[in-house]
């Protein structure tokens, strides 16, 4: 039996279905509330959805677990709650992480990109470097606080699961992110923005000497980051924090062309002031290091930008279901 935390979210739905597709049975720990959240597990119900307010009894039942898939948190980049952040993605990734340890079942968890802040100290996941990162936010500050728990662990010899992974996460696009509101992908954003007939609307560089549309990131479509997820099931022996992005970062503005193309629209872009609440807390550049990903074996290979959107829009986007 699998357990997914955040198993109806995005990137939760979409490793279900792949684990479904394996034959595997799964247990989802999540809300579905009322805004049609469970069309993303429609096409591949899980065996048991847990609540998250019933997970400590569930544990408490001992259940036959080979693997957590720990992917549920506060994930917004703009939360403010200290406690309710603290406690849901340092306090529970605890718990499951001395669960696991005390269970023998392995652990995968989901950090982020945003550990890295700025930049200014790079983006190497070697984690020997961890105590040189400075988040820009709430979110990635409380990531960047169980990473470092992580490795106190490890490096004390405290009890641990039989492999342990945690994965920064970097941008990641594609199916099934339709309930996430304002953290919505960029690609979706820009694809609304030009399917209603106008131009693909970019915020300006807020950053000296960077031109508008410039800023960069690493956009990884959601099926390679299901792929790696399902290699560490296959690979036992690997454990450690890894970047999991393609390890190429680019422009917004190319972005916003593959979107543009994807949807047989001209290419139009308009620059827009980025809002007060995001200056000082955007990051302008990020470009994963996936050099340890590589040595630990991982061979696959990721999709290009301009082909993971084309696939987003053109197999679910302009399709009458958009889920998967």
């Amino acid at each position: 039996m699998i357990l997914i935390t955040g198993g109806a979210g995005f990137i939760g739905s979409n490793l279900q279905a792949a684990l479904v597709k394996r034959g595997l049975k799964t247990i989802v720990v999540d809300w579905l509330g009322s805004d049609g959240k469970w069309r993303n597990l429609a096409l591949h119900p899980p065996s048991r959805i847990v609540n998250p307010e019933d997970l400590d009894d569930f544990l408490r039942d001992h259940p036959p677990v080979e693997i957590v898939y720990h992917l549920g948190a506060i994930s917004s980049t703009t939360a403010v709650d200290g406690d309710e952040t603290w406690q849901t993605n340092v306090e529970l990734s605890r718990k499951l992480w001395h669960w696991c340890a005390a269970r023998g079942a392995r652990f995968i968890y989901a950090s982020s990109g945003a550990t890295y802040g700025d930049g200014a100290a790079g983006f190497d996941d070697d984690p020997a470097l961890l105590d040189r990162l400075r988040p820009l936010n709430l979110y990635g500050w409380t990531k960047h606080a169980f990473d470092l728990a992580v490795m106190r662990a490890v490096t004390g010899g405290e009890r641990r699961p039989p492999q342990w992974v945690g994965l920064k996460f970097f941008n990641v696009y594609g199916p099934n992110e339709y309930h996430k509101g304002s953290m919505i992908s960029v690609v979706k954003v820009k694809y609304d923005e030009v399917a209603a007939g106008g131009p693909a609307r970019l915020f300006r560089s807020d950053v000296a000497g960077l031109a508008d549309g410039d800023q960069r990131r690493d956009f990884v479509y959601v099926d390679d980051v299901v792929d790696v997820m399902l290699w560490l099931r296959d690979t036992p022996q690997v454990s450690g924090i890894f970047n999991l992005g393609t390890g190429g970062s680019r422009t917004y503005r190319d972005l916003a062309h593959a979107v543009c193309d994807a949807a047989g629209k001209p290419r139009s872009i308009e620059y827009i002031d980025m809002p007060e609440r995001l200056r000082g807390q955007y990051q302008s550049f990020t470009e994963a290091s996936i050099d340890r990903l590589r040595a630990a074996g991982y061979a696959g290979q990721f999709t290009p930008l301009e082909e993971g959107v084309r696939r987003y829009v053109q197999d679910y986007l302009m399709q009458a279901n958009i889920h998967r």
